[in-house]
């Protein structure tokens, strides 16, 4: 199947998806503020560019669009066209994610994913929910967990 756009649309549509302050960051930070979190944004000094780093509970926080991350959601759909190229594309994604996560735990940070779909979508955790999660998770500790549709769930890292 051929793309529906030409080359040079499909380039200017890929070139206008956002790294930062996206709907899913904005929605987070101000669950975060709202909760009384004073945080850090887009830290580029630390393995990954975590989106929101809270220095005072030592952890860190990235949010995970479901397609290109990998989630195994809903959200995540293969492309019909190109597959071969968005699976490896994809792919790296996630290695380099695995990577960044264990540098950081190395550090001596802890590590949370919200993934896209537990803020946006028909099956999104609402605001009490998705607070109760994160403040459950950034007081009471765990090294290492992540954040879908179904709550929260300790993340499984690979030594780095």
């Amino acid at each position: 199947m051929t793309d529906v756009h030409s080359k040079a649309t499909r380039s200017k549509n890929m070139r206008a998806i956002g790294t930062r302050d996206t709907a899913i960051e904005k929605r987070l930070a101000g669950l975060l503020t709202q909760a009384g979190f004073t945080f850090r944004m887009q830290d580029a000094a630390l393995a990954g560019r975590p989106d929101f780093v809270l220095d005072d509970y030592r952890c860190i926080i990235f949010t995970h669009g479901c397609f290109w991350h990998h989630h195994d959601c809903y959200l995540f759909k293969v492309p019909a066209t190109r597959t071969a190229f968005w699976l490896e594309k994809i792919g790296k994604n996630v290695a380099r994610d695995a990577r960044d996560i264990a540098t950081l735990i190395g550090e001596g940070w802890r590590v949370l994913i919200v993934w896209e779909c537990a803020l946006r979508g028909r099956k999104r955790l609402d605001d009490n929910a998705l607070t109760e999660r994160l403040e459950e998770w950034i007081c009471g500790g765990g090294q290492a967990a992540e954040i879908d549709t179904l709550g929260i769930h300790a993340l499984t890292v690979a030594a780095p």
